[in-house]
């Protein structure tokens, strides 16, 4: 059906009144943006296992959605995506991709640039030059082989070969390493100060080939003292932003800094509006608007309260809406059907093999010169050939300049497909860094601490926090552990942030200049990281602990690989987590939920950490503060250890006999025993790989000796009861009966606790094990510390669970409770759902 364009209109009347919305601009926009975002998640979620960038996902699904694959059906392509729609969607994803560049002036720090040293200047020249010429060298054989191509003038056609095969995404390029672990290291910081100078670089010679593209005609019909005022008129622009623009922003900055508690809404949407006219003016010179968006990003200072605000204005409606929307539209443009016979598909090969070997050669052979080894050389050629996002932009600019024609288009953005694609798998194949292993012994749970020949050994605790409310509570928790006198406390400190597709995850990356596999030298500077860090460092101080925080910045699905390897490299004894819920009390109006994403970090730790493993469930434990040990120190902590039997609860127990060394904590150990006797036989387990995970309790496959079980739990609570002086700790036993939920309840319910301190229990005793077929809220934590730990119990007291390191029970698995007939007669025979109270000692 042919559309008169001039009559176009923008809403419909609707059905009812004979209207068809899809001839009208926005309900055709909207389904459009619509069919763009479901198909690009739906790849990005399919290629996520590759980890391959969210960009691939955008380009792949406009190109399925144009006419290489869905549009060949021409009933669908001029329904869904007619000629007269594509100026509306490209004007819409334009102003994300103006805002988006203004995010990418803002992410590159011109300072970091410039401390980077002569290596990665050096490396970034050669990543440029060697590429440039290798695609100045394709454009003359594109030329003289593509139909049409030689309509367009030299100048802007090399040019634009040029940039489009010498270019490397700085955004794309930061996550990647981020998801490769390699940023912490001299590799990833060589290759994030090179791709920052390239990025820097290739707007520069984009803002050249812009200039000498003019209108596409190649300067036939234009004087070329026109690309020469462009270019003045260029310089002058950046020269009046940095000189004059800059130093307003600064002032901005300074009036909406954190001191003045409250940033003004009306710079913000001054700023905003800023980016428009910046754009707008480069525009009215002749470059494209992007640049000046762009050059107005650099202008704003980095870090400050201003700049968080602007990009919490703008980051997620831009990336997560408008910019698929751009590199949808790429690759709706892109026929691959353009590309036919042998010798179109020569000369694609022919494009990417220029494009690797120019990009891939020229930073090996300088990073031999500068003397990096040969494979860490080789995988940053590899790196710095990644393309996406600013190739993209590129190329669009170019078929929008008439630069480059459809057949050209087309095999350049295939050849930035393949050139992202293959960075990652690529860079794990090649460059596999080793880890140092330790030759000191390492004590991976309390108990190996306590055995070790010396008692003077150091304790040393890797604590995670999610941010500054954690910070109390785990102040308190770890100097409750902190003995006096005989053993030295060493503490590390994690700050776990996410790392996403939003810009500030990278602004985060480059203010703490490592990440990944973190790196403890100096925690920081800037206020970003000290709201953290400085509880902490305060607590070292007075209370003489050695304190050595870091961050890490990694996506949640690799942050336990953080966690364990800095475990594994600092000899920890023991890792201690926040819950992925956080109460300020026993009002259920007052739980703050992380999300589901960290509750899947601790599972991994608990499953993959090289030592025992703590999950602390704060329920505002430490409010009040703990005292550092002194001559008048009054108790302040109430803490009580719940103990069932089994390795975990071993562990749990000798944490607590630490913590009745501190003068400020009281500790009370209830051991739940059975009528008769200390744990009856009776109970089995059997293992149902069917019951789902995430509602049911998997417990170890290791098969162990109940007998010899029972005689460390009694020499476990022998050297407990005999270790102390009378009066340091209470010890209680209780006799369990068939309700153990309620008896553990009751416990959660004495105000006399601030913490109970749980075994997991994966090797459970009798009685924990008839609680296997109990529905499990947090099953990650075992019956025990679930019970202790679910929401609607009207607890108020904080839970620690402990898990002990024992490579024996790595193997879990689901099981169903299976009760014998000696074990039926004793319960049966007891008749009675209390707990009664056997004896009471004060050891």
């Amino acid at each position: 059906m042919a559309v008169n364009i001039t009559s176009i209109k923008t809403a419909s009347n609707g059905v009812w009144q004979g209207d068809n919305p899809l001839n009208y601009a926005f309900p055709l926009l909207i389904l459009q943006t619509t069919l763009i975002l479901i198909l690009s998640r739906f790849l990005a979620f399919l290629l996520k296992p590759l980890r391959q960038p969210k960009v691939i996902a955008e380009i792949v699904g406009g190109i399925l959605l144009g006419p290489s694959a869905f549009g060949r059906n021409q009933e669908y392509l001029h329904r869904i995506f007619p000629q007269w729609s594509t100026p509306i969607l490209e004007s819409v994803a334009s102003i994300g991709l103006l805002f988006f560049l203004f995010l990418v002036g803002l992410e590159l720090d011109l300072n970091s640039i410039h401390r980077s040293g002569r290596k990665a200047f050096g490396i970034a020249v050669a990543g440029i030059t060697l590429p440039f010429v290798c695609g100045i060298g394709v454009a003359f054989v594109l030329r003289k082989t593509i139909e049409g191509a030689d309509k367009v003038g030299y100048a802007p056609f090399l040019v634009f070969m040029g940039v489009s095969l010498s270019i490397t995404a700085f955004p794309v390029l930061a996550r990647i390493l981020a998801e490769l672990k390699l940023l912490t290291t001299q590799l990833g910081e060589t290759a994030m100060a090179a791709a920052a100078f390239n990025d820097l670089a290739a707007w520069i010679l984009l803002a050249l080939a812009v200039a000498l593209a003019g209108d596409g005609d190649g300067g036939g019909g234009k004087s070329p003292l026109v690309s020469l005022w462009v270019l003045i008129s260029g310089v002058a622009f950046v020269a009046f932003m940095m000189l004059v623009v800059q130093p307003v922003m600064k002032w901005v900055a300074k009036r909406c800094s954190s001191e003045r508690d409250v940033v003004d809404e009306a710079y913000i949407c001054l700023t905003l509006a800023a980016v428009l006219v910046s754009g707008f003016i480069t525009d009215l010179i002749g470059i494209h608007s992007i640049f000046g968006a762009f050059v107005f990003g650099l202008t704003i200072p980095k870090g400050g309260e201003f700049t968080d605000r602007l990009i919490e204005r703008i980051e997620d409606f831009v990336s997560g809406l408008l910019l698929p929307l751009y590199f949808a539209s790429s690759g709706l443009k892109t026929n691959v059907a353009k590309i036919s016979g042998g010798k179109a598909w020569g000369l694609l090969v022919l494009v990417i093999t220029t494009a690797c070997a120019g990009k891939i050669i020229g930073t090996f052979v300088v990073a031999m010169m500068v003397m990096i080894p040969v494979r860490e050389a080789l995988t940053l050629g590899v790196l710095m050939n990644t393309k996406g996002l600013v190739e993209l932009i590129v190329l669009n600019i170019g078929k929008e300049k008439k630069v480059l024609n459809d057949e050209i288009f087309a095999i350049l953005v295939l050849m930035a497909l393949f050139t992202t694609f293959m960075t990652t798998p690529t860079v794990m194949a090649i460059y596999k860094p080793s880890r140092r292993r330790n030759s000191i012994p390492t004590h991976r749970k309390l108990r190996d601490l306590s055995m070790a020949e010396e008692f003077q050994d150091e304790l040393r605790i890797l604590a995670c926090v999610h941010g500054p409310g954690n910070a109390p509570s785990l102040i308190s928790l770890v100097e409750s552990t902190r003995s006096t006198k005989k053993s030295i406390l060493k503490l590390f400190i994690m700050h776990l942030v996410e790392l996403t597709e939003r810009s500030s995850s990278i602004i985060m990356v480059q203010r703490v200049r490592k990440n990944g596999l973190p790196f403890f030298n100096v925690f920081g500077r800037g206020q970003w990281h000290s709201r953290v860090a400085g509880a902490f460092q305060t607590y070292g101080q007075l209370g003489r602990v050695s304190v050595r925080p870091t961050t890490a910045i990694s996506p949640l699905s690799t942050m336990h690989q953080d966690i364990c390897h800095v475990a594994e490299e600092k000899r920890v004894t023991m890792i201690i987590l926040p819950f992925h819920k956080q109460w300020n009390g026993a009002d259920e109006e007052s739980l703050e939920n992380m999300g589901h994403g960290w509750r899947g970090v601790n599972q991994m730790v608990l499953k993959n950490s090289p030592c025992s493993v703590a999950v602390l469930v704060d329920r505002g434990f430490g409010g009040s503060g703990l005292q550092t040990p002194g001559p008048n120190t009054t108790a302040t902590q109430r803490v009580c250890i719940v103990f069932f039997g089994g390795p975990d609860d071993r562990e749990a127990l000798l944490l607590g006999g630490r913590m009745a060394e501190h003068p400020a904590v009281k500790v009370t150990v209830v051991r739940f025993v059975n009528k008769d006797g200390l744990d009856g036989d009776g109970v089995t387990l059997k293992p149902s790989p069917n019951k789902n995970t995430e509602i049911s309790y998997s417990f170890s496959t290791a098969t162990m000796n109940r007998p010899i079980e029972k005689e460390l739990d009694e020499t476990a609570v022998t050297e407990f009861r005999n270790r102390w002086d009378a009066g340091i700790a209470e010890y209680v036993e209780k006799m369990a009966t068939s309700n153990i939920v309620e008896e553990v309840l009751e416990i959660g319910h004495n105000k006399d606790y601030d913490l109970i301190v749980v075994g997991k229990g994966r090797f459970p005793s009798n009685m924990v094990a008839e609680l296997a077929d109990r529905h499990a809220e947090h099953p990650e934590l075992g019956p025990i510390g679930d019970i202790l730990a679910s929401s609607g119990q009207g607890l108020a007291c904080s839970v620690l669970v402990i898990q002990q390191h024992d490579l024996a029970h790595t193997e879990e698995v689901p099981a169903s409770m299976v009760v014998s007939t000696v074990q039926t007669n004793t319960t049966s025979s007891s008749g009675n759902n209390s707990v009664k109270e056997v004896s009471r000692d004060v050891v």
